[in-house]
């Protein structure tokens, strides 16, 4: 019985043109290798299992090859490529420096690079996992790596660009590989099966595909363990079962419930995916990825983007056309936010069902609106709220008057209802400019300026008459001025004094700092300047705003009192500092105070310098 072999080894590109995905780079390799025009240094890096070691161990095959193709192809017949394959050449040297990564074992390496190949033209040097290295091992590589001898070629492979020294960077050929497409992965993975007589779904291939995300090493590993699954029979339902993945009919499915509001049916469908094992956050991804899928098919230009099955890019781009793009943005912000905050979440179930009932209710919440160009959202009005107004005392009329009224209006079994009922014709008044006339319905309009009667009204007067109303308004504005307390800057900076010691109780010594350094002003009696040194200064002040000026109107009486803010920043005169003097001056200086200086000086014949 022969030992089993991974297809991931077992297919594992020989040369260059096998090499799946990477034909920028393989050509590049082969057009190097022909016009002798090759790197002393390569870093190949790229995502995981897309092909940089393969590529690696294929140039240092081809560049030895005794027998090349015209293509740049290794022959896989002489004596280098056999031993090649074996495992046996001595001109292929491989580190690991995930293990290997000290500046001893680096040392080693450069101590090899002194000896010349005893067969071939070139020793080649791999090392994978190259940003492993430590700084001191990376810096131990640099003069070797910079000038090593003409048959000496290093190929460094890393999945972690970013992570390597920009000085090695800068000594390197870079390779960027790229992910592997899931039409590339499927049309490898059909060949494959046809070499090893495996009956196949192209609908399950691509499912394998997806979930290997662009690495060709995972696509084969998963296609081997659903062929031991299946027997040799890999079909699209059995693979959905093996990867746990949920079919695409759920999806469109609880799509059309949402739709329709049909919340019920929503959350039976989430139990029965619950019961089939599968986690709440593999609902939300798969339902996030579902309805990215949908606004890639709304537009032809992009549905090259759908990367799903054959048999479902029609019904995709079918159903897309019946959905609003105001729905689909809107769900993908809702399931996006579920899926950060699951694993916060302590009851999981009712996270995702939260989520479902938001999805289900989501049209009638918001709607997209085109204004001016510019989408934007719009919350949607249901219906419209009617205003409420104060209700209005009824007042009681004379015999004599009610004649005049309407019949309906007095009679309770007519089924009508009394509003207002004025007891006396309103007087006429005057209008000034700028004023509207008095009427009844000018007085229902500002109801909170009406005062109720008095409770004993002035004999003579009807009850509930206007011009009793208008005496009751009247006296009451005079109590009110009477009560304000006159605005002076000395009863300003008292009340202002009691604000900042609140502050100080609340421990909110930052405001009270500005609030000391503020300069009062009064402008009127109803407004009030407040002076600040800068922007800074001001922004303490207004945040204060609600509490100061209701503590202002409540010290001083007054409803009417506002404050403004003003910044006046102060202009610092530079005061002279001191002044430093030459050796000239200095000396004049001197002999003024001590004229004994200069005649030392004309006795000793002494120069300034």
């Amino acid at each position: 019985m022969d030992k089993f072999i991974v297809s991931a080894r077992k297919y594992r590109p020989q040369i260059f043109s096998t090499v799946v995905g990477q034909s920028h780079i393989t050509t590049t390799l082969k057009n190097a290798i022909k016009n002798n025009q090759l790197a002393h240094a390569f870093l190949f890096c790229g995502p995981r299992g897309v092909g940089k070691t393969t590529c690696a161990r294929i140039l240092a095959k081809t560049i030895n090859c005794e027998n090349q193709t015209k293509d740049g192809e290794a022959c896989n017949t002489c004596n280098s490529c056999i031993s090649f394959d074996a495992g046996t050449s001595l001109n292929i040297h491989e580190l690991d420096a995930a293990s290997n990564n000290s500046v001893d074992d680096i040392r080693n390496l450069v101590e090899q690079v002194r000896f010349a190949p005893q067969a071939g033209k070139y020793k080649v040097y791999i090392v994978d996992e190259v940003h492993m290295l430590s700084s001191s091992a990376f810096n131990a590589f640099l003069k070797t790596l910079e000038e090593p001898p003409p048959y000496a070629i290093f190929i460094l492979a890393t999945t972690e660009k970013h992570k390597i020294l920009p000085t090695i960077l800068s000594r390197c050929q870079i390779f960027d590989f790229k992910r592997i497409t899931n039409n590339d992965t499927v049309e490898h993975l059909q060949e494959i099966c046809a070499k090893e007589v495996i009956t196949a779904e192209k609908s399950a291939l691509h499912l394998i595909a997806q979930k290997s995300e662009g690495c060709m090493r995972d696509s084969l590993s998963i296609l081997d363990k659903i062929v031991s699954f299946t027997n040799g029979a890999v079909t699209y339902k059995n693979t959905l079962e093996h990867l746990n993945i949920l079919d695409e009919d759920y999806y469109f499915q609880l799509l059309d419930f949402v739709q329709q509001q049909d919340l019920s049916s929503a959350l039976l469908m989430f139990d029965e995916i619950n019961r089939k094992g599968f986690e709440g956050d593999l609902v939300l991804n798969g339902f996030a990825e579902f309805l990215r899928n949908m606004l890639v098919s709304r537009d032809a230009r992009v549905a090259m983007l759908l990367e799903v099955a054959e048999e479902f890019k029609q019904k995709y781009l079918q159903t897309a056309q019946k959905i609003s793009p105001a729905f689909i943005v809107s769900g993908l912000n809702i399931l996006n936010e579920a899926e950060i905050n699951y694993k916060q979440a302590r009851n999981k179930r009712l996270h995702v069902e939260l989520t479902i009932i938001k999805l289900s209710y989501l049209q009638q919440a918001l709607e997209l609106v085109n204004d001016d160009g510019l989408v934007s959202k719009k919350k949607r009005i249901d219906g419209v709220k009617a205003v409420a107004f104060r209700a209005l005392p009824i007042t009681r009329v004379s015999n004599s008057q009610t004649k005049d009224l309407n019949p309906e209006l007095l009679n309770p079994a007519s089924g009508s209802r009394a509003k207002l009922i004025i007891a006396e014709p309103l007087p006429e008044i005057k209008k000034t400019a700028g004023q509207q006339p008095l009427t009844a319905q000018n007085i229902i309009s500002q109801p909170a300026n009406i005062a109720l009667p008095p409770k004993n009204p002035e004999p003579g007067s009807p009850l509930g008459s206007l011009l009793s109303i208008r005496k009751q308004i009247t006296l009451k504005n005079k109590e009110g001025e009477t009560g304000i307390k006159p605005l002076t800057e000395e009863e300003l900076y008292t009340s202002w004094g009691l604000f900042i010691e609140k502050l100080r109780a609340k421990s909110n010594f930052s405001a009270v700092t500005n609030f000391n350094a503020a300069e009062l002003k009064v402008i009127d009696q109803h407004t009030i300047e407040i002076i600040t040194r800068g922007e800074i200064h001001k922004a303490f002040i207004e945040e204060e705003r609600a509490d100061l000026v209701t503590h202002l109107q409540e010290y001083f009486n007054n409803r009417f009192l506002v404050y403004q803010v003003s910044v006046t920043e102060k202009e610092e005169k530079e005061e002279p500092g001191e002044i430093k003097l030459s050796r000239k001056q200095q000396y004049l200086k001197i002999i003024e105070e001590y004229p004994l200086v200069k005649e030392l000086r004309d006795r000793l014949k002494l120069e300034l310098e």
